[in-house]
């Protein structure tokens, strides 16, 4: 274990001590950090680490420490909304919620089919939740159209897991950044979107020096300031870069034959890939140094052990999935998989989203099941005691498959489970348009973005209000216990799923209910059974267990088992085709594979080495939109801010939009701190103050994406563009096109008018004044001088955050 020494962090606000403290987790990143919720007077007051618990040791983040504070928000929704005729949300029953959305549904699957009802939910629910809605789902309403916001997170960590080792499931751990001697972040910005573990990665280094820390980010973040080697890589360069690292390597005999020979198929096809991927070239393309790159190439060519962790900076770029293929191909060719201190960690954004993909709540079948297998679907009808011709099949749909199909008048129904894509999807106008032509129902603990296209909301609980489980980033299932009840007319989400399978009256082929569980741990306990013999093996999970053992990593097989620290050990992959999640997908064109074309690729037990070639981005600047525009999250922020700005403290720390722009791009532009500027694409316009500096690349700017208030003109997915990685379809929030400009008025200098009074009449500074006309002196402006007066000037400070406040 990295930490030395526990910190128990706690933020707690009640008179005298509170009453008692309830076990459970953090419910913001993907981390996992153990927890303690407070509880005085039957309510929750505040929140303190869990000492005990190996990932943080009692440590919490800013996000973490003030969750709990959204739970008391005076705005939360405490009964059912149905829009009426006048198209006006009002209050209901349950009842009458219920009536309608079982009215709609059997309507909807009459008209229309089976396949015509979509359940899009979130990566922050329990895995008793996700289980749930895969049972329902598939084996009660008989769609295969269910996705999550996970989609646009962090499912390219799937795709690649399933491309080179044939199932879901990340080889590396924690313990493993614990013992390398180098970590490689690529495009994880760990010190702002996973505040502990980079803690935990800085006591380390701080006390041993170690690991080696190599960054791969366009932006100097706070991760890349600590970085021992920055590589400050082109938007839309991720996979020349890694293509030229490997080839390198391979140039130079760096690399473990023997492992290549017994563990790995398609050596041959992969280095030929990277063939004409020269450091010269490489540099070129990436404008990367190429010392840098030589640097790079050496160390990883050399080092012994090796974590490479990943997140959005790959997973919603050009190339995501192929990119951490190329990740998982570095580590295969090396020997540094399954080994101590060795392995891709390709990290989740949010906390459960992990779950939804092992419980089978997105696009493959309960625990690493393949859609696409007659023999695993006919497992999970024998499981499930349904009609395997009834169970759908075939490639998973995601959400802009999922638009384009409401879009076609194919979708009737739309369900939407904690998560508010009218700001988190990309073009999002167009997602709206879609939105409003179905029927929607949006199920939620708040008023968001998305409650405008509402037809029905249903007021879920909130974190501490439910039990159940969430699957972290490296495997461990933590547990949440329940603190409170939620407040008077509020249900959880696992209590709405079972009286909406109750009222469809969904029954197995006795006769039977299909959902016969009544609490999240007889779902759990149901789970185990599905998942017994699979890779993800829960077998040996209990909810005691978790509790005392502070977490257990799948696969957990019996009771005796105390989890596994790290995959493949035994250098044996799910690459057996009845053994696969997946047959696999055509590495560049996204089309999946027959079991015929998976066996032959005769990996059979082994990894697959894929090929890496390159296709620059779609979309590119140019004449007319000559910047690059990239998004990301703040250290301060969660998602849409649905909770984070119901904590003062954090919506204090950051309010509002911005635009992170080059101090050189702002002075050709004549662009002053804090200005308001227009940012346009092809696809939208927003006005936002800018922040100049050298964070962000020339020629690049960034706007973060948690901001989407209808009223404002900020959200960041006006911009972005809705293409999709063709083997993950994740879409591509971090490069698109832009231009940025000045929003000016002019001012023609009256007789008697000095600069200090224009000034003030425009609400700005006399030297704001100055430096907006590049003028250094008041005297150089006379009577009938016109000049620009910028439309808003906007102080857009962003609180600073120390990522390792431990002393060390």
């Amino acid at each position: 274990m990295s930490w030395q020494e526990e910190r128990i962090d706690q933020n707690v606000y009640s008179q005298g001590d509170p009453d008692k403290w309830v076990y459970s987790t953090c419910n913001i990143c993907s981390v996992g950090c153990g927890c303690y919720i407070a509880i005085k007077d039957e309510q929750i007051v505040g929140i303190k680490g869990n000492g005990d618990h190996p990932t943080n040791r009692g440590r919490l983040g800013p996000k973490g420490e003030n969750q709990w504070q959204a739970n008391q928000a005076p705005d939360r929704i405490t009964s059912p909304l149905i829009r009426n005729a006048q198209g006006l949300l009002e209050k209901a029953t349950w009842d009458e919620a219920f009536d309608l959305i079982i009215h709609k549904a059997k309507e909807t699957i009459k008209e229309l089919g089976p396949n015509s009802i979509s359940i899009y939910s979130t990566g922050q629910g329990f895995l008793e939740d996700y289980y749930t809605t895969a049972k329902i789902g598939r084996a009660g309403l008989q769609t295969h159209l269910l996705d999550a916001n996970t989609r646009l997170c962090t499912a390219t960590t799937e795709f690649c897991l399933l491309q080179s080792f044939g199932a879901d499931g990340t080889p590396a751990s924690y313990d493993d950044i614990d013992e390398t001697e180098t970590l490689m972040l690529f495009g994880h910005n760990a010190a702002e979107t996973g505040t502990v573990l980079f803690e935990r990665i800085m006591d380390r280094k701080k006390r041993t020096g170690k690991p080696y820390l190599i960054v791969v980010d366009p932006r100097e973040t706070l991760t890349a300031k600590e970085a021992d080697l920055h590589i400050p890589v082109k938007p839309g360069a991720n996979l020349p870069l890694l293509n030229g690292v490997v080839r390198e390597i391979l140039q130079n005999g760096k690399l473990d034959q023997s492992f290549i020979d017994e563990h790995t198929v398609g050596f041959e096809d992969m280095k030929d890939s990277v063939q004409d991927w020269t450091l010269e070239r490489a540099a070129k393309v990436t404008e990367v140094p190429i010392e840098k790159l030589q640097t790079l190439a050496n160390v990883l060519g050399s080092t012994p052990s090796l974590v490479t962790t990943t997140l959005q900076g790959v997973y919603q770029s050009a190339e995501a999935t192929t990119s951490c293929v190329a990740i998982n191909n570095l580590h295969l060719i090396r020997g540094l998989i399954g080994k101590p201190g060795c392995g891709p960690l390709h990290m989740a954004g949010q906390p459960s989203s992990s779950a939804n993909r092992t419980a089978g709540g997105v696009g493959t079948y309960p625990a690493h099941r393949n859609p696409t297998n007659p023999v695993h679907i006919k497992e999970m009808a024998e499981l499930w005691n349904v009609e395997e011709k009834t169970l759908p099949a075939g490639p998973e749909k995601g959400i802009e498959d999922i638009l384009s199909l409401i879009e076609k008048k194919k979708v009737g129904l739309f369900w939407n489970i904690g998560t508010n894509p009218m700001v988190s999807l990309p073009n999002r106008e167009r997602a709206r348009k879609a939105l409003e032509s179905t029927f929607v129902i949006v199920q939620d603990p708040f008023m968001t973005e998305t409650s405008a296209v509402a037809d029905v909301i249903l007021p879920a609980a909130l974190w501490g209000e439910k039990e159940g489980t969430m699957e972290n980033a490296d495997r461990t299932i933590n547990l949440l216990r329940k603190a409170v009840n939620p407040p008077e007319g509020i249900k959880t989400d696992f209590e709405i799923l079972l009286e909406f399978a109750k009222r469809m009256d969904f029954k197995d082929k006795d006769g039977q209910p299909l959902v016969a569980y009544n609490t999240p741990e007889e779902c759990f306990e149901e789970f185990k059974v599905i998942s017994k013999g699979r890779p993800c093996d829960m077998s040996g999970i209990t909810y005691e267990r978790l509790e005392k053992e502070n977490g257990l990593r799948w696969p957990v097989p019996d009771e005796q088992s105390k989890g596994t620290p790290r995959l493949y050990s035994d250098f044996k992959f799910h690459t057996k085709p009845d053994d696969a999640q997946t047959f696999g997908k055509d590495q560049f064109t996204g089309r999946a594979l027959s079991k015929e074309e998976f066996e032959d690729i005769g990996a059979d037990g082994r990894a697959i080495l894929r090929p890496t070639r390159h296709v620059p981005p779609f979309e590119q600047p140019n004449d007319e939109y000559p910047l690059w525009l990239t998004t990301g999250r703040l250290v301060w922020h969660w998602h849409t801010r649905t909770k984070t700005a119901r904590s003062p403290i954090l919506h204090m720390a950051a309010q509002h939009g911005y635009v992170e722009i080059n101090e050189q791009d702002a002075s050709a532009l004549g662009i002053l701190e804090g200005e308001v500027v227009r940012i346009t694409s092809p696809r939208g316009v927003i006005e936002v103050p800018a922040r100049i500096g050298t964070v962000v690349q020339k020629g690049l700017i960034f706007v973060p994406f948690h901001f989407g208030n209808w009223d404002k003109k900020e959200a960041a997915n006006e911009l972005t563009i809705d293409l999709v990685d063709p083997l993950s379809k994740q879409p591509l929030f971090k490069q698109a096109a832009c231009k940025v400009e000045k929003l000016r008025d002019t001012h023609h200098v009256q007789k008697d008018e000095s600069l200090e009074s224009i000034a003030a009449n425009y609400g700005i500074t006399a030297a704001e004044l100055l430096a907006a006309n590049q003028v250094t002196t008041p005297y150089e402006i006379q009577m009938g001088t016109s000049l620009e007066i910028p439309a808003s000037i906007i102080n857009t400070p962003i609180q600073p955050y120390l990522p390792y406040r431990n002393k060390m």
